[in-house]
């Protein structure tokens, strides 16, 4: 049997990389599935690669499409015990460069629809929920041309800190994740192909174990925080780094 059987969660982002991912293995685990994300025809292929999930597109910065969504959870009936909110905006500006544009649409994805995401999830939420927030390690270091991105994370962790005080009283739990060099598509989406095999290396060599981590390590770590095997953790930062913040 599943850990999660007979759940629902919500997974933001869930059309690639670390959210399908992360939603296959909530599915495998026996939960059912909300994935959403902006484009339709990929959240769709991602729902049938998936199985026990249904796809509702939309913008987590755009609150109509997060009303939408849940507006789908609810008629399910069934509540919500499992919240990954993981989609996120990034990309390169250095101190100098960074323009009002940039700074805005990454804060705008990564704060304030990840803290939308999270509390219009609320009314929907049973006792002994899982909320996990995915943050990032670059949260902790000061990675050049980095700045913006990585603040917007490190607010995450505050937030996730914060909501975690908040909630304890439902008996929902609130805790972070942050992957490190992980093997995804994003590093080419933000930088080209051309370039992502450098950056790729580059990332690559502040990590002990000497590799990327791959997305099923991230998925494991996710489901372990959704999981009742988790139950005494609450406002933690669970690191998938490889080591990278820690030795």
């Amino acid at each position: 049997m599943g850990q999660l059987n007979g759940r629902t969660a919500v997974v933001t982002g869930g059309s690639e990389g670390i959210g399908f991912g992360v939603a296959r293995r909530l599915a495998e685990e026996g939960a059912h599935v909300f994935i959403t994300g902006r484009r339709e025809a990929e959240l769709e292929a991602a729902a049938t690669a998936i199985g026990a999930a249904t796809a509702v597109p939309g913008d987590i910065a755009n609150l109509a499409d997060l009303d939408r969504l849940y507006d789908t959870v609810r008629a399910r009936g069934r509540g919500l015990d499992v919240v990954f909110a993981n989609a996120g905006a990034a990309g390169f500006s250095t101190l100098e460069e960074t323009t009002e544009e940039h700074l805005d649409q990454i804060y705008r994805v990564n704060v304030r629809g990840t803290l939308f995401t999270v509390q219009k999830a609320l009314p929907l939420l049973n006792e002994g929920a899982s909320i996990i927030v995915n943050s990032s390690t670059r949260a902790d270091d000061g990675w050049e041309g980095f700045g913006a991105y990585g603040a917007s994370k490190a607010a995450l962790r505050l937030l996730t800190r914060t909501w975690a005080n908040e909630l304890k009283g439902r008996g929902i739990r609130v805790n972070t994740v942050s992957p490190g060099a992980i093997e995804t598509p994003a590093v080419a989406k933000i930088v080209g192909e051309d370039n992502a095999e450098a950056v790729k290396a580059t990332f690559r060599v502040g990590v002990p174990m000497g590799r990327h981590g791959t997305i099923d390590e991230v998925a494991a770590a996710v489901a372990f925080l959704a999981s009742p095997q988790s139950s005494f953790i609450l406002g933690a930062n669970l690191y998938v780094d490889g080591g990278e913040n820690q030795l």
